[in-house]
């Protein structure tokens, strides 16, 4: 008997675990964020930040993993009627990274489902050095730095979902992500 209660408490477990808005890693809890248009959910840790510009919609801080010296940054922008093509854009972040020898890395793109939408991820590893702002010449110069993208596209408007940060810290959060990705909704 002691046994089936056990077991049975273990499914209620991972039930609650796996259900609802308990979907990430670690059963961590989550948030929606509303970027205008598109929804996704975060986990509560990940802080909101005040937009460092009229384009982006949402601006989010994903904690440091231990070692590394900065957060990372998930970053939504939209665009109504584009912004180019799926992949001019997919070259554009590829050209704000370098490899060892200098050269812009390959991306590794693949297509994902989000809830009502279909999503373009990629995934850019090197070193970055994109400009400090937009038009502006001085770039900056960080070493071991992941960007993955995520781009939905409807007939209206585009939405570019940015994330940068160390190594370490997007391979901490990559189960994350991965959830964050499958729960992009297009509001219709």
């Amino acid at each position: 008997m002691r046994r089936r209660q056990f077991l049975a408490a273990g499914y209620g477990f991972l039930a609650v675990a796996v259900s609802g808005r308990f979907g990430f890693a670690q059963g961590k809890k989550t948030r929606t964020v509303n970027g205008g248009g598109l929804t996704f959910e975060v986990p509560e840790g990940w802080k909101s930040t005040r937009p460092g510009s009229q384009m982006r919609r949402a601006q989010i801080a994903i904690p440091a993993a231990e070692g590394d010296k900065e957060d990372g940054e998930c970053v939504l922008f939209a665009f109504p009627g584009g912004a180019g093509t799926v992949d001019a854009n997919i070259e554009r972040w590829a050209g704000q990274f370098r490899t060892e020898s200098g050269t812009p890395p390959k991306p590794v793109v693949k297509k994902a489902k989000g809830k009502n939408t279909d999503v373009t991820v990629v995934e850019i590893k090197g070193r970055y050095v994109a400009p400090v702002a937009p038009g502006n010449p001085e770039t900056v110069n960080k070493p071991g730095f992941v960007l993955l993208g995520a781009i939905a596209e409807t007939p209206e408007v585009s939405y570019f979902l940015k994330v940068t940060g160390p190594e370490k810290t997007m391979k901490a959060a990559a189960a994350d992500l991965d959830v964050l990705i499958a729960s992009m909704t297009v509001e219709k």
